[in-house]
Parts: C-alpha cells; sequence; structure tokens
C-alpha cells in the first residue's frame, strides 16, 4: 500500500531534504519519528530535494507499507515532529504514483529584504541593496519562458541526461515600499540551484553589472558563468507541487512574518 504525505518544512536548520551520512536532514528526521510510531524500519521517498537552509511551503513524500494503522497517525506524527515540520494530509494513493517521479510541474518563491530585519533573517536573504533596475529585471525574467535548455544556469550540468526545463512561468513581485522583493517561477523540472543562480544573475541586472542581452547569451551560447554563485539559500522556498492525479493548494500560504500574500504587486 502505498500513501502520500502533504507535508512543510522550515529547512533553517537542515541539510537539505535528503538523508545525507553525518549531517541532519529533514527525511531523517521523518523517517525516524515515523519509523518509531509504525514500530519498523521505513524508507520515505520525498518529490524533490532540496539545498541546505532551503524551505518547503508545500512538500510530498511518499510510503509503502504492507497494512494501513487503525490509529490516528496524522495527529501522532505531528505530534513528535519538531515545530519547524509539519504534515497536513496522509492520502490513499495507486502502487504505481510516484511522490518524485510522477510530478509534472514545481513552483519556487525566493523572498529578498534591503534592510536587516532579525525576524526574517531565516525565512528571507538580506542583500542591501538601493535602487534596483526592477523593469530589467523584470526583462530578464521573461526571458525564461521563452527558452528551455537551462546548461549554463546548473553548475554540474554535465551530470544530467540533459538540460531542458520548460518553464511556464516566472513573475517578479515587490511589495508596496519597494524594500521587499519576490521572484516566483514555475517548470517541469529544476536542476541543481537553478533557481538561486538565476536570481542571483537577476540581483546583477538589478544592479547594472549584467545586461539583459548579456543574460540572454547564456542561454544561446550555452557556456557555464567561469565563476557560478548562487544567491543564498534561505531566501528559497518550494512552494507547489502538481500531479497529474493531485493538486492541492499550500496550507501554509507564507503565513510567516512579511510573508503574507496580500502585500506583494507585480512588477
Amino acid at each position: 500500500m502505498r500513501f502520500f504525505f502533504h507535508a512543510a518544512f522550515n529547512g533553517h536548520r537542515y541539510r537539505g531534504w535528503q538523508r545525507q551520512s553525518n549531517v541532519g536532514s529533514v527525511q531523517e528526521v521523518v523517517e525516524t519519528i515515523l519509523g518509531g510510531i509504525l514500530k519498523e524500519k521505513v524508507s520515505i521517498m520525498g518529490c524533490g530535494r532540496t539545498d541546505a537552509q532551503v524551505h518547503a511551503s508545500q512538500f510530498f513524500f511518499h510510503l509503502d507499507i504492507k497494512a494501513a494503522w487503525d490509529y490516528d497517525l496524522l495527529f501522532r506524527l505531528n505530534k513528535q515532529l519538531p515545530g519547524d515540520i509539519a504534515v497536513f494530509e496522509i492520502l490513499r494513493v495507486e502502487d504505481n504514483q510516484h511522490a518524485r517521479f510522477d510530478a509534472t510541474q514545481r513552483q519556487y518563491d525566493y523572498f529578498i529584504h534591503t534592510y536587516k530585519d532579525p525576524f526574517l533573517n531565516s525565512i528571507s536573504t538580506l542583500y542591501q541593496e538601493t535602487n534596483l533596475n526592477l523593469d530589467a529585471m523584470k526583462k530578464a525574467a521573461a526571458l525564461l519562458t521563452q527558452y528551455d535548455d537551462y546548461y549554463a544556469f546548473c553548475k554540474t550540468p554535465d551530470n544530467h541526461r540533459h538540460t531542458r526545463c520548460k518553464v511556464s512561468a516566472a513573475t517578479l513581485f515587490a511589495d508596496k515600499k519597494g524594500d521587499r522583493l519576490r521572484f516566483q517561477i514555475s517548470a517541469d523540472r529544476f536542476l541543481g540551484r537553478m533557481v538561486r543562480f538565476i536570481v542571483a544573475k537577476l540581483l546583477l541586472i538589478g544592479r547594472g553589472e549584467l545586461s539583459v542581452d548579456e543574460f540572454e547569451s547564456y542561454f544561446i551560447t550555452r557556456q557555464t558563468p567561469k565563476i557560478f554563485e548562487p544567491a543564498f539559500p534561505q531566501g528559497l522556498f518550494l512552494s507547489k507541487v502538481i500531479y497529474p492525479f493531485l493538486d492541492i493548494e499550500p496550507r501554509t500560504s507564507f503565513t510567516e512574518i512579511g510573508h503574507r500574500e496580500d502585500q506583494w504587486i507585480i512588477v
């Protein structure tokens, strides 16, 4: 029997979702607690990997088990999970439905604040910038839906069978004061650190250190920059995952400090 778990986590304390040796991961915490409740060793499969300190306001993982439990597993699981990991729903699915490989679209949001704020430190990235050229950044973001080869936006492109990603939407938002930015991108797949690298280049464009034409040349030439410097991880959220058989609205809706949905205006 296979079950999908609809979850979310604040990744600030973790080295990413994926279980790794000698470092703390979200997967390890969930597997340990879930295995203790079920009284058996469990192995779960997540809908994707996240870098250290990256968050997920919507995340799915699946679990295979021989027989269903006869108690309130959702309540027991949330009672034992730490406060920065939550499970919202447990859903029975077909045995061949896969949390990672069956996802047809993922959405990421990247948050930036341009002033020092201790309450935003773990859920947004501080870039103390003034007078960013938002129009130029918007023009560069609009190019993302026009190309489908992101070879130059991956740290290790040759490790992938191909580097094609179909970006369906890329939008830049700002708050009413203009000192908070939000970049949102949706695609059928993402390469390693691709979103963070795009954000880093958008910031260079905003500062006037990179032109929109130079940004577009990465797609045309497929040449990876000599220095690969992605944006910092803590502002990045995996915010939406869609399957052909499952499309659930996120439960968190960025309710933490400063991430209210009603504050953002499209640039």
